[in-house]
């Protein structure tokens, strides 16, 4: 009798130990992991952008500040810059925002008003050229500059990304889970609006 009933016990273990193994590598063939791995990557490249576009808004202030010192009749360019800046960190986007193309439109065309209303600000030392020796505006102008360069990268990183994430939840086999498990969308790219690098026409006057 001992030998009767151990005998299937040990065969169940040895089928089960046969089988753990297999099961684990089916799944995870099929998106179990990979696919949540690929999303992280995509929430963290989006949180790096989102942080870097933060960092170039909070140095606005300053910006705004020490140009109107030299320009205050330019109240129009700063008014525009200010809205634009408002509006711009009025959008922020969490990991689910990420599938909706509307939403990441919205952020993306927020953020090219900013970046084109502050061109002029740059330029301002075109018009009023002790600008030119503020040490605080040619120092806010490398930070700013910095962190368009740190956006663009972010950018790349992000749209990187995505592309892997929507590669991995389209291909056989993470496709299977990635609709039976997780009910995986594709991830939005983001893509910053035409004509985003183009300031608007602004006459300095400097006849005030």
């Amino acid at each position: 009798m001992p030998g009767q009933t151990g005998e299937p016990l040990m065969s169940r273990l040895r089928t089960f130990g046969i089988f753990a193994p297999v099961a684990a590598f089916t799944l995870g063939g099929c998106g179990l992991n990979s696919v949540p791995t690929a999303e992280e990557q995509v929430n963290k490249a989006w949180g790096d952008l989102q942080a870097d576009y933060q960092r170039r808004a909070d140095l606005i202030p300053n910006l705004v500040a020490t140009v109107k010192g030299y320009a205050k009749q330019e109240s129009s360019v700063l008014i525009q810059v200010t809205e634009a800046r408002a509006r711009a960190n009025s959008i922020q986007l969490s990991g689910d925002d990420l599938d909706d193309p509307a939403k990441i439109k919205a952020f993306a065309d927020a953020q090219s008003r900013l970046s084109a209303a502050i061109i002029p600000l740059q330029r301002m030392q075109e018009a009023y050229p002790d600008l030119k020796s503020n040490s605080n505006f040619l120092a806010l102008q490398d930070q700013i500059e910095g962190s368009e360069n740190r956006i663009n990268t972010s950018r790349q990183d992000y749209n990187e990304a995505v592309r892997a994430y929507n590669t991995t939840i389209r291909t056989f086999p993470d496709a299977i889970g990635a609709k039976i498990l997780y009910g995986a969308k594709p991830k939005v790219p983001f893509e910053a609006a035409s004509g985003a690098d183009s300031a608007p026409k602004v006459d300095f006057d400097t006849a005030a």
